[in-house]
Formats: structure tokens, C-alpha cells, sequence
């Protein structure tokens, strides 16, 4: 890859109503991933707290913000114009504390080029809780582990396509999202999530009911599940191994935004939206030292990772 960076890697990452939580993510990130490496989107869902958030933008005014419309749409006319090899998700409440050589990985996609699913960062030794056989192999003179995704043990590693932490070929993401969609034409012209019909309908029946019978996202919630189920259905028709070195990222799990039945959340009044939005307002920050000195074991934590920091010359944000 040569001694100058490029950037290989679009960043999608999706936020609503977290503008403290998103700053540590996009601080972890560029702690970890070099910013030359990088480019960063981020859909945003304005719905509270925007005045934390354009501050947050100008912070990071290398980012390019995209306020949320109609996600569907959104989605789908970012991700036509994404020209990098390799493309990673985030989610605002997501931490990385750790990093993999770049080099490394980029050489085990090249090296494994028809077997690569993708490199996940939030694989380590939790993995083998699940008796999953794992291989062991050498790339750039560094072990990287790997795993059959299609034979997954659990939760975790029979889940490929996720929206926390995993490095994929840009080419793979847009063959598996076309792949999942309904590309009836009638249907997309009738049931797309912006369509007359399924606004007529919606008021009569959940209008997330009628997407999901008919296969189109809405939120980050259906479009990773969503295209996961269908990669689990389709397995025959995708690589296999998904890559891994050592455990990078978690996801603290302290409140939520969104409904879904895989998250779990600490409802304690400290952490609701609002109580965290008024701390960022007053200068505190998530302590992301405190994670890197204190790494998590898992790709998903709990508010035991949560701490805050005051730094009096970012209050009165």
C-alpha cells in the first residue's frame, strides 16, 4: 500500500439524539484509524438537541453530514456515490479502544479475496466462548484469526452483516443491499418507504409492518437486520470467513433511541438522552481513556464503561 495513506475506508455511521455519545465515537475513531484513511459520513436523524449537534459538526468539519429525509432514499443515493475499496459501519454509541494495522488487513482482503466476508474489530477472545473453530493463519507477518460465519455457534458469529465495527469490500455491501431489496419494479414503485400508497396505509396500519412484509429498510435497526437475514439465507451465494485480529470496539449500551430486540440498555435517569444532551452541553465528555485502560471483553457493554469527564472549556456548548 505504500508509505502514504490514502483513504480506502468510507465510514457510514448513524446517529439520533446522542450528540455526546457520537462525539466519543468519532474521537475513539480518529484516535485508532488514521484520518487519512478515512472519510467519515454521517447520517443524521434531527430530531432533538441540534443545537449539541452542530457543534459537534464543526468540531469534525472533516465529516460529511447527511441529514436524514427519508433514510431509504438517503441510504441508497450515499451508498451509489461510495468509491473506496472498503466500507465500515458505526453507530453512535460505539467506542473503539484499540486498533489493527491497516496493512494487515488490507493484505488479508487481498490475500483471501474469495473467502473474505469481512474483518471484524469487534472479534477477540470472546469468540471462543462459543466453541466456534477458529484458524489461525500468518498475513504480514502478524497472526489474524478467522471464523465460518455460516456455521456460527453464536449470536455474534453467525451475524456477518452488522453496523458496529466491521471493515467490508464496498463492492460486497452494495451486491448484498441490492441483492435483499425487492427490486420488483411495480413494488418499488408502490411500496418504497416514501411512497403515496404506504403513506395512505400507514394510517392504518404500521407502516414498518408494511415495509418489512414487502423488504425495504427504514431506520439502521432494519437495515442491518434486514440484510443479515438475508446473507444467513443466502450463504451458499457469499463468502464464508470472517477475519479478526483482536477485539477493538464495543458497543456501551446505556440508553436507547431505537427500538430493537438484540440491544439491551441501562435505564437510569443519569443516562436518558435528555440528561446526557444537558452534560454535553455543560462540557462533559465520555472518558474514552478510561476504556482503553479498562478494555471491554465483549462487543457489547454495559454503563460499567460509561464515565464522564468535565472539560470547563467546552461548557456552555
Amino acid at each position: 500500500m505504500g508509505q502514504q495513506l490514502i483513504k480506502l475506508i468510507s465510514n457510514i455511521v448513524f446517529t439520533k439524539n446522542r450528540p455526546l455519545q457520537l462525539d466519543a465515537y468519532l474521537e475513539s475513531l480518529y484516535r485508532y484509524i488514521p484520518a487519512g484513511l478515512i472519510q467519515t459520513y454521517i447520517i443524521y436523524k434531527q430530531q432533538l438537541f441540534d443545537g449539541q449537534y452542530q457543534q459537534l459538526f464543526r468540531n469534525y468539519e472533516d465529516c460529511i453530514v447527511i441529514k436524514e429525509n427519508d433514510f431509504y432514499k438517503d441510504f441508497l443515493n450515499l451508498l451509489s456515490q461510495i468509491k473506496t475499496k472498503f466500507i465500515l459501519f458505526g453507530v453512535d454509541d460505539v467506542v473503539y479502544f484499540d486498533s489493527v494495522d491497516f496493512n494487515v488487513i488490507d493484505e488479508t482482503f487481498d490475500k483471501f479475496a474469495n473467502d473474505i466476508f469481512g474483518f471484524s474489530l469487534r472479534f477477540g477472545g470472546n469468540v471462543k466462548n462459543g466453541d466456534d473453530p477458529i484458524s489461525e493463519t500468518l498475513v504480514g507477518g502478524q497472526i489474524v484469526y478467522s471464523i465460518n460465519w455460516t456455521q456460527g455457534r453464536t449470536s455474534n458469529t453467525c451475524y456477518p452483516f452488522e453496523l458496529c465495527a466491521t471493515i467490508y469490500q464496498a463492492g460486497l455491501v452494495k451486491r448484498v443491499i441490492n441483492s435483499a431489496m425487492n427490486n420488483n419494479p411495480m413494488v418499488k414503485k408502490l411500496f418504497s418507504p416514501s411512497a403515496g400508497l404506504v403513506k395512505f396505509l400507514g394510517a392504518m396500519v404500521s407502516k414498518h409492518k408494511i415495509l418489512k412484509r414487502v423488504g425495504y429498510f427504514y431506520n439502521p435497526n432494519s437495515l442491518e437486520s434486514w440484510n443479515c437475514r438475508w446473507c444467513q439465507n443466502n450463504s451458499d451465494k457469499l463468502p464464508g470467513l470472517l477475519f479478526f485480529q483482536k477485539l477493538c470496539a464495543s458497543e456501551i449500551q446505556v440508553n436507547m433511541v431505537n427500538i430493537s430486540a438484540r440491544k439491551s440498555f441501562d435505564a437510569s435517569a443519569e443516562h436518558t438522552v435528555e440528561a446526557l444532551a444537558d452534560k454535553y452541553k455543560q462540557g462533559y465528555r465520555v472518558d474514552i481513556d478510561y476504556v482503553a485502560q479498562n478494555k471491554p471483553s465483549d462487543a457489547h457493554s454495559g454503563p460499567e464503561y460509561f464515565k464522564l469527564i468535565r472539560n470547563k472549556a467546552l461548557s456552555g456548548v
